[in-house]
């Protein structure tokens, strides 16, 4: 009798880690470090974001997120490698809009399925863009700006190192009636010293890319920003809309952690809720909301999938009405 209630008691207990068996699988993923994509260089805006969240993350994930970049092509090369890799949530994307809302409508040939190729995971940060010149530069209003574009087609140079700087740069020519030359470049941080030692006229970027030279000696102006509301950081300086005369011009940058598709629901929420406990810290709303000027900005894995899919179709939109054809 007392060994058959053992066996029953055994039994028993057998079934209820049976049962809890997913809920421990849910628990114990990550098996080990999560690879972290960052398509663009080092010092860019995204890397910038891309640390600061895996950071952050580490702590729920029980792993570090080790970053990668993988920069080329406006993000196309990080961004197949993450399409291309096993999807079980190992590897994931810090993407851009350049990366996952534009790159269709700018590019004939991308090695991926933009659309189908990744799942969001979560949002993570918006950002507006800055029309800066150097600090020395004669043209000290985009007014001044435009009207030596327009007098002069073409003399006017802009840096561009991703896709959403040339789009916000030539919807600005196309919607004011100027042509301005652009300039490529590998990297943000290459385009900024650039700008400031006077190779080039003008750079349109993140707010984050901006912001840290903007009043410094030798350093940069801005002449505008891109959203429809004037920073927080600065104030003083106008839309685009109010100094340019455009009221229907507004652009923005966003930032999404995705992972390539057919990724497992246990990963992506896993990751999903490290996302949102790094955006919890103060340190990390202080460091990109103060000092970089991004908004924070989380979501679900759903709430991610229809801003992706909605900011495809602005993208889309604004490249075409900027008259900007594929390459």
């Amino acid at each position: 009798m007392i060994r058959r209630r053992s066996l029953i008691a055994a039994t028993g207990l057998a079934a209820a880690g049976l049962g809890n068996a997913p809920a421990a699988r849910a628990q114990a993923w990550p098996p080990g470090p999560v690879r972290g994509i960052v398509p663009f260089a080092p010092g860019s805006a995204t890397d910038t974001v891309a640390r600061l969240f895996a950071d952050g993350m580490r702590d729920t994930l029980g792993h570090p997120l080790v970053i990668e970049n993988r920069a080329g092509a406006s993000g196309l090369i990080g961004a197949e490698a993450v399409a291309r890799a096993t999807p079980d949530g190992m590897t994931v994307l810090f993407g851009t809009n350049s990366t996952n809302a534009a790159a269709n409508a700018l590019f004939r040939r991308v090695p991926f399925d933009m659309e189908r190729a990744f799942t969001p995971v979560s949002t993570m940060a918006t950002v507006p863009l800055l029309v800066a010149v150097r600090a020395d530069s004669p043209h000290r209003t985009l007014a001044e700006l435009l009207a030596a574009a327009r007098a002069r087609p073409e003399a006017i140079t802009y840096a561009q190192a991703s896709s959403s700087q040339r789009v916000a740069a030539e919807m600005l020519a196309a919607m004011a009636g100027v042509k301005m030359l652009m300039v490529p470049y590998r990297s943000s941080p290459l385009a900024v010293q650039d700008l400031m030692a006077g190779r080039v006229d003008v750079f349109i970027a993140d707010q984050a890319v901006i912001l840290p030279q903007v009043g410094q000696p030798g350093g940069l102006r801005a002449l505008a920003v891109t959203t429809k509301e004037r920073s927080g950081q600065l104030p003083e300086v106008p839309t685009v809309a109010e100094a340019g005369n455009l009221p229907d011009y507004e652009l923005f940058a966003w930032f999404v952690l995705a992972a390539p598709a057919g990724t497992p629901a246990v990963a992506i929420n896993r990751l999903n809720e490290a996302v949102r406990a790094a955006a919890a810290a103060p340190a990390l709303r202080e460091r990109l909301g103060s000092t970089l000027g991004m908004a924070v900005r989380t979501s679900s894995p759903q709430e991610a999938a229809s801003f992706v899919a909605a900011e495809t179709v602005k993208w889309t939109n604004a490249i075409r009405a900027a008259g900007i054809e594929p390459e």
